[in-house]
């Protein structure tokens, strides 16, 4: 094979490790959020990143806090990804949208469980620093929400059902499951 052959053959080699890298960066914003691991939700971004939610904007340790502070005092979240689109510019940069839906177990003011659903879209941008794609700029766009009575019928029916777990104790925290 020609060298300019393995050339061309390099960059869509290249185009596909970078989308592979920021969707895995997506993937553990995204199972950071809703298994409360900071350490994960981290390493979806570069240590200097900008994030605008609406009602947060600043910096990536102010978000954590925020985040983790709204999150932890929710039953369990359940954050869902839905198509992305990524634009590699280069080397070091690229840019996406992704759609997210998102549930949220809240309780209202006298304690009844409620259902919160937001759903939207992150706009993002990435870099490429020493070998990782991660996050350095995010603007989420809210497009809907609603909130409602949470019923919980069926898991009262069915008691057995396995639930989700924070803090390591989710049944996809231990190896082999």
């Amino acid at each position: 094979m020609t060298q300019t052959r393995l050339a061309t053959l390099a960059d869509p080699l290249a185009d596909y490790v970078a989308r592979r890298d920021i969707t895995d960066a997506l993937h553990r914003y995204m199972r950071g959020l809703d298994r409360l691991d900071e350490a994960l939700f981290r390493s979806a971004f570069h240590p200097d990143a900008q994030i605008d939610c609406g009602v947060y904007a600043g910096d990536l340790d102010g978000f954590v806090t925020f985040a983790f502070g709204f999150l932890g005092q929710m039953q369990a979240s359940h954050h869902m990804l839905g198509q992305s689109r990524i634009a590699i510019h280069d080397t070091a940069r690229a840019s996406g949208e992704s759609y997210f839906q998102a549930w949220h177990g809240i309780r209202d003011a006298d304690g009844a469980p409620r259902d919160l659903f937001i759903a939207g879209r992150y706009i993002d941008a990435y870099a490429c620093r020493d070998g990782q794609w991660c996050i350095v700029r995010r603007t989420l766009i809210s497009e809907w929400a609603t909130d409602m009575a949470a019923t919980g019928q069926a898991h009262m029916n069915a008691p057995q059902t396995l639930r989700s777990a924070r803090g390591g104790h989710d049944l996809s925290d231990r190896p082999a499951w």
